[in-house]
């Protein structure tokens, strides 16, 4: 042990009792008498007890000859026997040092007033009765209290790993079915506190103790496995560390502290004397191994940033913050240079001085980090970057170890320690530190990134990284926190079994797994995992639930974290829903992102000028002086003959009848009726309409789409089942021969449902064919907003199809190493992913995916490349809308990456969706305005051929609303409105597109909202009212209203259309900027077009 008796201990009091165990003067060597047995008692003076000791003596003796008569019997080598003798004697070594090491700390605790005088060459008067140091003080009185407590706590431990520990040890294993603990005994020695240390002022809501503890302890611990007959255990130990204790928070009610952290701030030092098969651990090299493995056990358990929290109160708010709150901050530490160091490698048996191959150790608590190794230098330069999670401040320590590398065993050249709350006070710290325990200097550049919830100061700390120069890792600009609370409704295994989940959370390459639960699919960890992030906006956080086994994926959750920037305090806490998992499978989780922000009057942040010239693919001058002819590149892509050859199936499914009714109850004696939803699958994908309750015609009308191919042989599938609580009933199936659908163009059946005694199904299929126009758009886009149900997704109104071929000049990764690129290409919440080419900067995917879109001129095309587990590589935005304006709606070339670095050729081509059998009637006269109150706008038509089919509705060519050619306003303004009767629904749909050259009667322009009613009736049930649009005279709202009723009843009304504004914002009248009256007898509601009406006032609103 490094460690001296007084070391990190404060001296006692000069009358410290003996325990009433020991006699006063009790001579050392009864605390190291090796055999168990003895206990400190003298031996029986018998000569049975002497004859017993002197044959025991002579058989170890002869057991030592063992080894070596069976390396003669099998015809082994000497060495064998040396290599056997070397082990023996190193573990008898080690042996004697633990023993050693024991005796002279138990000697000193228990005569330690006697032996400090001893060191401090002081006389027994000398030593004053209480010695005291400024700001650690003595707790006597604890240490008694502890000392009678102990016995207690003994037969405590005993109880918990009898009834506890033994029993979950045995579950674990089959082979370990018969263990068992023998003997469980704490000893008489108890844990010390040599001096507590209080924090004042740090927060005044907590409070701060530092603990110094010190046991050297008698504790026996035994253990047997009786089906190997092994046995082995625990015969002695010392514990030295620091352990702070945490009282918060402080609470205005009975116990005051509403709960007690503890941990350890830095590692303590272990030693233990093993028994048993583990006197193997002895071993030179095995007693290291065994000693780290147990302490990184307890590191894991007890040691920053792990803590032990043992809550006072019930219902303790946010018990998650306390049991891993976040860090106080983070230091960025620039391993820069040292110099002066001694030398250490010696040559011609050290006549020869050489220099030395120095490196560093940089250690924050359980975070470490080692250099590089500088070869024969004794004033190395590393110019390395580390950042370090800083949790508790004061108390964490910064401490920096150098070594000479040497093949054997590396030479210790100095350490020096510093204090983390000095970097804190400084902001920045750059200086020189000497190295104790030997001689020279190390350079040091220590920064304090404060912890930042605002997204506003990303792009400031991007640039300033982007500036700065950092090995081995890029500089971070955020932290994100993970708190991993707990999972419902996991998935079972086979046999439905309970699992064992855990969960692997990863960015880029680095991941982190929590702990197993066992035998559950509600698990509940509560675990915190930190990440550094070099650009949030660009990296993912992936989730993935699984089976100990990790054979098992119970569920996945992918999350950029850009969504983290836009939620409150750059935080979010929520169910998130598990992919690949049950419909019920979630994920709770805290997620908790701050900014890194070097806070400093020394620092500016540089402004990186654009790298010139690094857009323009087209000024890049040919690399000269090569000896090898480059072959040209490509400046078009060449996709294969299918590429671009897909259509969208639409898929109405409409209504059944006559199903089969599948509820019973009162035992079956009760019939009941069936709750009906449907089931669709096609080329891969699937589909399920809502549940319709207790009808045996229900009718779903809703609408799917999804992208076919012309394979031969494909089918759609339907399945229809009544919906339970447990299992569902099956009512019936039928399949659809893709091919018929794809010549035919549209199928419009009711399709009788096979396995089930009756029942029909009434499907309308429609092939949609691409087309390279955008002419048609604006006539698109209206069709979908009028067919539009409720309770389907919105319809789409063009197909991207995108083919990726390869990319060129992507960055290296970590200095020359080539990357291993793989593409994501996203369409709002669709996302295709590439194969992943390995090691090369200048891949070739030649891969196409295809998105429905559903908004051209809105949506855009994300392509990212990112190395696999290294994070992103460069991105691309590609707006939806440049491909509209594009000939032939197709932009094939090479695009150049956000990053400047790198390019990928591509071919994005748009076709728009036309649909035939839409349901607007199709009109080939022109329409004409019966009143004045109607802008007299020439039709504009689409010019789309006559189309020929066999069903009674054709697609209507509609008038475009927005024409060059407009006349003037009215006096008040105009409203757009589409008014159409959609006879497949029964219901009357009119949609509020926009106003424009509004009245202004104030100094600000007003905040316009439109009101529907449908007269005469003038309740609730009828009016229908737009969002507000604040402060203009040009609003644009596009929402849609609908009204159930039959035509003829629809005829009979008139639709009265007011334009208003809030008054005032204390107010609750409105002020009513125009109006106009609609005789839906006098319009024809079968065309669906949309019309400019002119506003008039109240009392002149007439009838138009």
């Amino acid at each position: 042990m490094e460690r001296s008796p007084v070391e990190g201990s404060s001296p006692g009091p000069a009358d410290q009792p003996s325990a009433p165990s020991d006699p006063p003067d009790q001579p050392l060597t009864a605390h190291t008498k090796p055999d168990p047995g003895s206990g400190g008692q003298p031996a029986g003076p018998g000569a049975a007890g002497e004859a017993l000791a002197v044959l025991t003596s002579f058989g170890r003796r002869l057991l030592v000859l063992v080894p070596v008569y069976l390396a003669g019997a099998m015809g082994l080598s000497v060495g064998f026997v040396l290599f056997g003798l070397a082990l023996y004697l190193g573990w008898r070594r080690v042996r004697d040092e633990k023993e050693r090491s024991l005796r002279a700390a138990r000697q000193l605790l228990d005569d330690e007033e006697r032996l400090t005088a001893k060191t401090l060459y002081m006389s027994h008067r000398e030593l004053p009765a209480w010695v005291s140091f400024p700001d650690v003080e003595k707790a006597e009185w604890l240490n008694k209290i502890v000392a009678q407590v102990w016995p207690f706590l003994g037969q405590y431990m005993e109880k918990l790993l009898a009834e506890t520990v033994a029993p979950a040890v045995r579950g674990s294993n089959p082979h370990l079915q018969t263990f068992t603990f023998t003997r469980v005994e704490l000893g008489e020695k108890p844990l010390r506190i040599l001096g507590v240390k209080v924090h004042p002022g740090q927060n005044k809501e907590q409070i701060l103790l530092d603990l110094n503890i010190s046991y050297v302890g008698d504790v026996q611990i035994d253990v047997e496995v009786k089906k190997y007959f092994c046995k082995a255990g625990v015969k002695g130990m010392q514990l030295h560390g620091v352990l702070r204790v945490i009282l918060e928070p402080l609470i205005g009610d009975l116990p005051i502290v509403g709960a007690v952290s503890m941990f350890f701030i830095r590692r303590p030092t272990l030693d233990i004397n093993w028994t048993g098969m583990t006197n193997l651990l002895d071993i030179p090299g095995l007693s290291s191994l065994s000693d780290t493995m147990i302490m990184d056990s307890i590191a894991a358990f007890l040691v920053l940033p792990n803590r032990l929290l043992v809550p006072l109160v019930p219902d303790l708010h946010d018990v998650a913050q306390l049991r891993s709150p976040l860090p106080r901050g983070i230091v960025r530490i620039h391993l820069l240079a040292a110099r002066g160091l001694s030398s250490k490698d010696k040559y011609v048996k050290g006549l020869i001085e050489g220099k030395s191959d120095p490196y560093a150790l940089v250690r924050v608590g359980t975070q470490t980090f080692c250099s590089r190794v500088i070869d024969e230098e004794l004033n190395p330069q590393w110019r390395e970057t580390y950042e370090v999670i800083i949790h508790e401040v004061p108390g964490q320590e910064i401490e920096v170890e150098v070594f000479d590398k040497d093949p054997d065993k590396d030479d210790f050249l100095g350490r020096t320690k510093l204090d983390v709350g000095k970097v804190l006070q400084a902001g920045v710290l750059d200086d020189w530190f000497p190295l104790q325990g030997g001689q020279g200097q190390v350079h040091l550049k220590l920064e304090w990134l404060s912890l930042l919830p605002d997204a506003e100061k990303l792009e400031q700390v991007l640039q300033w990284n982007r500036g700065v120069s950092s090995r081995p890792e890029p500089p971070s600009a955020a932290i994100l926190v993970v708190y991993l609370d707990r999972a419902q409704d996991l998935p079972l295994k086979k046999g439905n079994k309970e699992p064992n989940p855990m969960v692997q959370l990863s960015i880029q390459d680095v991941t982190r797994e929590s702990k197993a639960v066992y035998s559950t699919n509600c698990p509940v960890w509560e675990e915190a995992f930190r990440f550094f992030l070099q650009d949030p906006r660009n990296q993912e956080l992936d989730v993935q639930v699984k089976d100990d086994s990790r054979a098992l994926t119970l569920g996945a959750l992918t999350l950029p974290l850009a969504r983290l920037l836009t939620a409150s305090e750059l935080t979010l806490d929520q169910w998130f829903q598990l992919s690949s998992s049950g419909s019920n499978s979630r994920l709770y989780m805290k997620l908790v992102m701050r900014i890194l922000y070097l806070d400093s009057s020394e620092v500016c942040f540089p402004t990186v000028p654009g790298t010139p010239g690094a857009g323009d693919l087209d000024t890049e001058s040919p690399q000269t002086g090569s000896s090898v002819d480059v072959p040209p590149r490509p400046c078009h892509t060449t996709p294969d003959g299918h590429f671009g050859t897909e259509n969208v199936l639409r898929i109405h499914v409409l209504e059944a009848q006559d199903l089969i009714a599948k509820d019973r109850f009162l035992g079956g004696l009760v019939k009941g009726k069936s709750d009906p939803y449907v089931k669709l699958k096609l080329a891969g994908r699937s589909f399920r309409s809502r549940v319709v309750r207790e009808d045996l015609n229900p009718r779903w009308n809703e609408v799917f789409e999804v992208i076919v191919t012309s394979i031969p042989g494909q089918e759609l599938d339907i399945e229809v089942f009544d919906k339970d609580l447990d299992k569902d009933d099956f009512l019936g199936r039928c399949k659809v021969s893709l091919t018929t659908v794809l010549n035919s163009g549209f199928l419009d059946e009711w399709l009788t449902l096979e396995d089930v005694p009756s029942g029909r199904l009434h499907l309308r299929l429609e092939r949609l064919t691409p087309r390279p126009t955008a002419a048609e758009l604006e006539e698109v886009l209206q069709v979908n907003s009028l067919i539009q149900t409720q309770k389907s997704a919105e319809l789409a109104a063009a197909l991207l199809s995108i083919y990726l071929e390869r990319a060129e000049d992507l960055p290296l990764r970590k200095g020359t190493k080539p990357p291993s690129p793989y593409v994501t290409l996203t369409v709002g919440d669709t996302s295709h992913k590439t194969k992943t080419v390995s090691q090369t900067s200048a891949p070739i995917w030649d891969e196409s995916a295809s998105f429905l879109i559903r908004k051209p001129n809105t949506e855009s095309l994300e392509l990212q490349v990112r190395d696999e587990g290294a994070g992103a590589l460069g991105s691309l935005s590609l707006p939806l809308s440049e491909l509209l304006v594009a000939d032939r709606l197709c932009l094939d070339r090479w695009f150049t990456l956000n990053n400047s670095q790198g390019q990928v050729l591509l071919r994005a081509q748009l076709g728009i969706l036309v649909s035939q059998h839409s349901g607007v009637e199709a009109h080939s006269h022109s329409y004409s305005h019966s009143s004045s109150s109607l802008s007299e706008e020439p039709e504009l038509w689409g010019g789309l051929p006559h189309v020929t089919s066999s069903a009674p509705e054709l697609r209507q060519r509609l008038i475009h609303g927005d024409s060059p050619l407009e006349t003037p306003t009215g006096p008040l303004g105009q409203v757009k409105l589409t008014i159409w009767y959609y006879s497949e629904e029964r219901k009357l749909i009119s949609i509020v597109h926009s106003c424009r050259a509004l009245r202004q009667n104030g100094r600000d322009p007003p905040d316009p909202y439109v009101s529907l009613l449908l007269l005469p009736d003038k309740n609730r049930g009828t009016k229908r009212k737009t969002s507000q649009k604040k402060r203009t005279l040009n609003p644009e709202f596009n929402e849609r209203f609908e009204w159930e009723l039959p035509l003829d009843e629809a005829l009979r009304r008139k639709l009265d259309v007011s334009v208003k504004s809030n008054s005032s914002f204390m107010s609750r009248e409105r002020e009513l900027l125009g109006k106009v009256q609609l005789d839906l007898a006098e319009i024809d509601l079968s065309q669906g077009a949309a019309q400019w009406y002119d506003l008039v006032d109240d009392k002149d609103k007439g009838s138009s």
